[in-house]
């Protein structure tokens, strides 16, 4: 199986962006982990501050990719855009948030992208990630 991690704005910065919220790894060392943890697997790595980016990383996914985890960040409360391109794009979508959505600021609580995903995974920290795998395995 081929998973694409995207991940959106800001999230470069893990490790060292408000560790008493997102922790203190970076996202390069926790995918090592996934790595080790899932050889079976091929996982692609990619980032991106931009939303029409992250559009385009999502659409060069279908037929490179069997499935997507990913953490829109900011952009999953606001973007129609990531909702719109998640919706049409024929695999597996799981949404990732590392901080519990819904115990943040109000504008947090809802998540435009989350409703044309599979599901969404919230409040775990980088283990949602691994938790995302799962889900996809147990779909086949």
């Amino acid at each position: 199986m081929r998973i694409l991690l995207l991940n959106g704005p800001n999230l470069d910065l893990l490790g060292t962006r408000e560790p008493h919220i997102y922790g203190s790894r970076s996202f390069e060392d926790y995918l090592l982990e996934l790595r080790t943890a899932y050889p079976q697997l091929t996982f692609t790595y990619q980032q991106s501050n931009v939303e029409g980016e992250l559009v385009d990383l999502l659409r060069r996914s279908k037929g490179e990719q069997d499935a997507v985890i990913m953490n829109p960040a900011g952009y999953s409360h606001t973007s129609v855009a990531i909702r719109d391109t998640i919706a049409v794009l024929g695999i597996p979508v799981v949404e990732v948030h590392i901080s519990n959505i819904h115990g943040r600021e109000e504008f947090r609580h809802h998540t435009i992208t989350g409703g044309a995903c599979v599901g969404v995974i919230t409040g775990f920290g980088l283990e949602g990630y691994r938790l995302a795998v799962e889900h996809l395995l147990q779909r086949g």
